[in-house]
């Protein structure tokens, strides 16, 4: 009988559980996510699961990882400094496309270059501007992204600049035509800048983990999740990080399938870091067809339609002054929880709120702290930024202790997003210990942070609240009600009949919150959810009943719900997908556009013949290469036809191939 490992690397908690024959959870454990390091919290959690099941590591047929540190990390900003290639496109476009926004000063060129809609080249490649650009940058970036114009109708100026980044840099190259066949050149050069960001935290991820299961003797092979809920191998993984965006959600709407075996419901996992909503219908979750959008951006990934916000059990929680009596609201960062780091350093974390008790007026980094994440790449670093890494050193510091000047906000906020810098300061879970709902941590360093959060003063001139309790309820209340709004703005979005308003425009107006809490007057209003929720997560038992309590809904939380994404971890299928297109440049012409170049035919059913054998080949290649068994084969043709004097004419035609199979498992 087979035995599978699922792990999930989540914000706060890694997840492991162990699973017979795809049938029965054997057991299930939680270690903290160690930030610095993943592969600690991998390797705590599957230790802990395998002393909890008595099970030899020997008799682990299969392992697979989800993990939210691609989505965290887009959603933070973080990831490595990368240079883009830009072929064929117009200067204005980097601004005009919101990519000079994604690069976040990164470095950047516009080259001569690229191809028209037929594949035919426009220009040729600029090289020797290429080169120069390598020379300026091959030290100062971890990787590159390249995007020429129509590079899904013919790539050769993209493979040409990819293989001059091998020569002369030797770092990482992601070229967009191998991440996405669809046009929009922009939106692919958006998804190969994420893609390279991303390269060496993944890179990093998925190579300690493999050594670190080694060293505990489990020898199987490894999967990752990809963001639609599918298997890849570990080695898919690495080439293609961008993939794994939302492989966290993903999995968790894999894992609350099996769970429930629902038909019709929404899924809400919440974690440290955000809270992601799908819709599962007949069973399954759909496929976004606009791509995958994390945080602020839209990448063309093909994942799950799934609406993630900033919003988690480790959220910031900011001060609302404006106003008589003032508030709170939360995200979209994470931070360390005070309860969390004061176990780690209690002595620093007990002795600066003391005194930040002490002090007559409340200060403007009140209960806040800031510590370095050793083993981390600091390429590129400004000077500003570098002085202060060095001053925050090794351990816990509180952070008006380190901040000397308001000019290095700036610099911290930049180390923060490179993950370079960890902030810790008062959070959902430091408000569950003072409210007693979990007791894990250091509560008394959660009571003391409130009670200074609670100090600040209002627009009325009063302070928020004496009562660390009553702070902590404003905070839980916050998150129930940016709960609601989430789920609420999914189903707006996922109606059959639209509104003709935003979904979010539609969670937020008067008449539907109004509705919620039962209005009664000359009106009367009823409103809420009519569809079950999942909740999932490990702190959805403590959060989500008042969720559902709020939207007059069946709120299901199902056994187990608090390693959901590492039971969808190992459940899932592999699928490997390949799409290609035939366009017509002239009447009785038919191109095949393909990767060695665009062939022509004379005939459209031989080209579209041509196109489904190599899509084919390619997509059977990369199921077998993931470790798929049995595999299935299903085509899709796409034919667009156009009616020109009482006759249909071919436009164009999209073939897409999916190759689908089990997991292959390793004899125990």
């Amino acid at each position: 009988m087979a035995l599978l490992l699922g792990v999930d690397t989540g914000g706060t908690y890694t997840d492991a559980v162990l699973i017979r024959d795809d049938e029965l959870v054997v057991a299930s454990a939680k270690s903290l996510t160690t930030r610095h390091d993943l592969a600690e919290g991998i390797g705590g959690a599957v230790r802990a699961v395998l002393a909890s099941a008595d099970i030899a590591p020997s008799e682990i047929s299969l392992a697979s990882l989800s993990t939210t540190l691609a989505t965290n990390a887009l959603v933070e900003g973080q990831g490595g400094r990368v240079a883009l290639i830009y072929i064929g496109f117009r200067e204005r476009d980097l601004e005009a496309h919101g990519l000079s926004d994604a690069l976040k000063g990164d470095p950047a060129i516009v080259l001569a270059g690229g191809h028209d809609h037929a594949g035919a080249e426009v220009q040729a490649l600029d090289e020797a501007g290429l080169i120069a650009f390598l020379e300026r940058h091959r030290q100062d970036v971890s990787g590159f992204a390249v995007a020429g114009q129509f590079a899904t109708r013919n790539p050769a100026h993209e493979l040409r600049a990819a293989e001059l980044v091998a020569q002369v840099t030797g770092r990482p190259v992601s070229a967009s035509h191998q991440l996405s066949a669809k046009l929009n050149g922009p939106k692919r050069a958006m998804t190969a800048v994420l893609n390279a960001r991303l390269i060496g935290m993944i890179d990093r991820l998925i190579g300690r983990a493999e050594d670190e299961l080694k060293s505990l003797g489990i020898t199987s092979p490894m999967m990752v999740v990809r963001g639609d809920g599918a298997l890849i191998s570990s080695a898919q993984a690495r080439e293609r990080p961008i993939e794994t965006i939302l492989s966290g959600p993903a999995a968790s709407i894999v894992g609350a399938r099996w769970l429930t075996g629902a038909e019709l419901a929404l899924v809400s996992d919440i974690g440290g870091t955000t809270t992601d909503v799908a819709l599962l219908r007949g069973g399954r979750p759909a496929i976004d067809p606009a791509g995958a959008r994390v945080g602020p951006y839209r990448t063309m990934v093909e994942a799950v339609a799934m609406r993630t916000t900033g919003l988690g059990g480790d959220s910031e929680v900011h001060f609302i002054s404006e106003g008589l009596r003032g508030g709170v609201t939360l995200g979209p960062r994470r931070l360390l929880p005070v309860s969390l780091v004061a176990v780690d350093a209690p002595e620093v974390v007990h002795d600066a709120l003391d005194a930040q008790l002490r002090a007559v007026t409340p200060g403007e980094h009140d209960a806040r702290f800031v510590l370095a994440v050793p083993g981390q790449t600091t390429e590129g670093l400004g000077p500003r930024e570098a002085a202060l890494l060095e001053r925050i050193g090794a351990g816990v510091h509180p952070l008006g202790d380190v901040l000397r000047a308001r000019i290095e906000q700036g610099a911290l906020k930049r180390l923060v997003e490179r993950g370079l810098v960890q902030i810790a300061g008062v959070t959902p879970s430091d408000a569950s210990h003072v409210l007693g709902r979990v007791l894990e941590w250091d509560t008394t360093a959660a009571r003391k942070a409130l009670q200074l959060f609670g100090r600040r003063r209002t627009g009325a001139g009063d302070v928020l609240s004496n009562s660390a309790e009553d702070v902590a309820q404003m905070i839980v209340d916050r998150l129930t009600h940016q709960t609601c709004l989430a789920l609420l703005e999914t189903a707006f979005a996922e109606e059959d009949t639209a509104f003709g308003i935003a979904p979010e425009v539609l969670a937020q107006h008067v008449l539907m919150q109004r509705g919620m809490a039962g209005h009664r007057g000359l009106v009367r209003l009823q409103t809420g959810l009519d569809v079950p929720v999942i909740g999932l997560g490990a702190s959805a038992a403590s959060y989500y009943p008042a969720v559902g309590a709020r939207l007059g809904c069946e709120m299901i939380l199902p056994e187990h719900a608090g390693v959901a994404n590492a039971i969808g971890a190992v459940v899932g299928r592999v699928t490997m997908r390949q799409s290609g297109t035939v366009t017509a440049p002239s009447e009785g012409k038919y191109r095949v556009h393909l990767v060695e170049g665009p062939q022509d035919f004379g005939d459209q059913h031989a080209a579209l013949d041509r196109l489904e054998e190599v899509l084919r080949g390619h997509a059977m290649a990369d199921a077998q290469a993931a470790g798929a068994a049995d595999i299935q084969i299903s085509v899709n043709r796409d034919i667009r036809t156009a009616g020109v004097e009482a006759r249909e004419v071919f436009i164009e035609a999209v073939v897409t191939v999916e190759a689908s199979g089990r997991p292959r498992v390793a004899e125990g």
